[in-house]
């Protein structure tokens, strides 16, 4: 996605994303450690792998493409005017969506198994009925256990997504001009 010429210096931050996104999201799996929580469940670490993948495209995004954003060639005056905050709007946007997307899905996963657990409280009558209780612990048990295989993947989801968004995003910025080629067809 980021092209032949360009991807071996972006390489090693795509890598680390991924891998800390996917060693955070896979802690957050393991039962009561840390604290039973995820780290990407929170949103100012979503927001920083964000903010750092903001810096990244904007820091190295070329002429073409910033041309691209404020002023866009080939295209009448009176659309650009339409256009150019449109395109202001989406440079961050687009780091908005990341932090929310990775936040969300890990953060949906662990309320559910929560909600899954709270069923133990609820048809044991808050300590009234034993049997309930157990009967809740049996349907909540095994209903977490699938989750949490879901979970897994998500995991691993999760990370991909987010690395390969970032690699499109950084492929956008770097990409080479074309538009002499283009107009010669």
């Amino acid at each position: 996605m980021i092209g032949e010429k360009h991807y071996e210096r972006f390489q090693p931050y795509i890598m680390t994303l991924f891998f800390f996104i996917l060693f955070c999201n896979l802690l957050g799996l393991v039962p009561f450690f840390p604290g039973s929580s995820n780290v990407t469940g929170n949103l100012a670490v979503t927001l920083t792998l964000a903010v750092f993948t903001f810096l990244v495209v904007s820091l190295n995004g070329n002429k073409h493409y910033w041309e691209h954003v404020f002023w866009m060639p080939g295209i009448p005056a009176w659309v650009k005017i339409i256009l150019t905050p449109v395109e202001i709007l989406g440079l961050f946007l687009r780091p908005f969506s990341l932090m929310i997307r990775l936040f969300a899905n890990i953060s949906a996963g662990h309320i559910i198994i929560l909600s899954l657990i709270g069923l133990i409280f609820l048809f044991g009558k808050n300590g009234e009925s034993v049997g309930g209780a157990v009967a809740g612990g049996i349907i909540g048990g095994l209903f977490t256990v699938f989750m949490n295989l879901i979970e897994l993947l998500v995991a691993f989801l999760q990370a991909f997504i987010f690395s390969i968004l970032t690699a499109s995003y950084i492929g956008s910025a770097v990409e080479d001009h074309h538009h002499g080629h283009e107009e010669a067809h």
